[in-house]
């Protein structure tokens, strides 16, 4: 790599930072401003109002970045080429003989290695703290819990319901799970003070079905007398009467419907793609196409973040325009129209109007045509 190139790279890595440091900025102002008493109140409680923004928002900074990466590079691209056309640098380079193109190598560098750390962020990092990011302003502790997002097990015909999810231990308050009629041998509905979610696994030799551990099971009573109930010899209501390790006041619903999907949509924001994937083929759940178009644009995110840059670049290199203000407006109208389009595709999608594979990928079968063609001036 040429001292030109480290040059480039490095203020393109600068300017990232600066406009990473001042999206994050705003969305801090903008949000603390409406929760200003909340975050003094728990500030009171916690030892200082500073240290109480630094850990709330601090962790919301890696979900701010992973939502304006695109924009980011691109105007971090625009900035340092535009920069270097103000100090006349560009005019320089060009007469010694050193391309649009071999200029804009660099930044696109910079961008693959930017989109690695994008990744990895959306993919492990984000999922590491989601049961942090889960939490609002009005719930630091999480005591509170989310609200329920009632759905059925598609496997069972279960209905899995409650008052609210705990994320940090897997807990629902106030389960109430309703049975179909050809398994409502115990009643059609099962109540309890709390269901703790365990993955399936097995405890000192004996398999566990993953599923709900009932404590303080009201609703059916005395469980001690019952059978547990079976679909097809698949365990569906494991009851004490003939399971050894359940006490008399708990039951076990076998399902693969954990907390996280019927809290809300915080698993969908905070899960990485795998995640998803694995519950978009489990038979117990049937979410809707909102879902498998999210995954498609996840898969496909790197390829936007390029197609954007190189959409933008030419707009700088191929005129000579010093006023940095008129490049980041160009770059403002490129991803307006570029994510007017990718909203109009998604917003299909999720309607069923075309399918979630089509609600990704048109807008690149769309802009990487458009981008190849005013990338001309740059392979010359």
């Amino acid at each position: 790599m040429t001292l030109i190139d480290r040059y480039l790279l490095q203020n393109f890595i600068k300017s990232a930072l600066i406009f990473f440091v001042t999206f994050c900025g705003l969305f801090t102002v903008i949000d603390a401003f409406g929760n200003l008493e909340e975050f003094i109140n728990e500030g009171q409680r916690s030892g200082g109002f500073l240290a109480v923004l630094g850990k709330y928002y601090g962790v919301r900074s890696l979900v701010v970045f992973d939502r304006t990466s695109g924009v980011i590079m691109l105007v971090a691209a625009m900035f340092t080429l535009t920069s270097l056309e103000r100090h006349n640098e560009l005019t320089a380079l060009m007469a010694a003989g050193i391309s649009r193109g071999r200029l804009a190598k660099p930044l696109i560098i910079g961008v693959l290695l930017l989109t690695v750390v994008v990744v990895a962020n959306r993919e492990i990092v984000i999922p590491y703290f989601r049961d942090h990011l889960s939490m609002t302003a009005q719930d630091f502790s999480g005591s509170k819990g989310q609200p329920v997002t009632a759905r059925y097990d598609h496997e069972t015909n279960v209905y899995i319901s409650g008052r609210s999810a705990f994320l940090a231990d897997s807990r629902v308050m106030k389960p109430q799970f309703r049975m179909p009629n050809n398994l409502a041998r115990h009643g059609m509905q099962i109540s309890a003070a709390e269901a703790f979610y365990h993955k399936a696994q097995t405890v000192d030799g004996v398999p566990r079905p993953a599923g709900y551990l009932l404590q303080d099971v009201s609703q059916p009573t005395e469980l001690s007398s019952r059978e547990s109930i079976y679909l097809d010899e698949r365990p569906v209501l494991l009851v004490p009467g003939d399971t050894p390790w359940l006490e008399k006041d708990e039951c076990f619903l076998v399902t693969e419907v954990a907390v996280e999907q019927i809290a809300g949509k915080a698993w969908r924001k905070f899960a990485s793609t795998f995640e998803i994937i694995q519950a978009l083929r489990s038979p117990s759940t049937n979410f809707g196409p909102d879902v498998r178009v999210g995954v498609h644009s996840r898969i496909i995110a790197p390829l936007s973040d390029l197609t954007l840059l190189f959409l933008g670049l030419p707009l700088v290199l191929s005129r000579e325009s010093r006023n940095i203000f008129v490049a980041i407006g160009m770059c403002l109208g490129v991803v307006l129209g570029f994510f007017c389009v990718v909203i109009l595709c998604q917003w299909l999608g999720n309607n069923c109007l075309i399918t979630p594979a089509a609600a990704a990928w048109t807008p690149l079968a769309i802009f990487v045509p458009l981008a190849v063609l005013l990338s001309q001036p740059l392979r010359e």
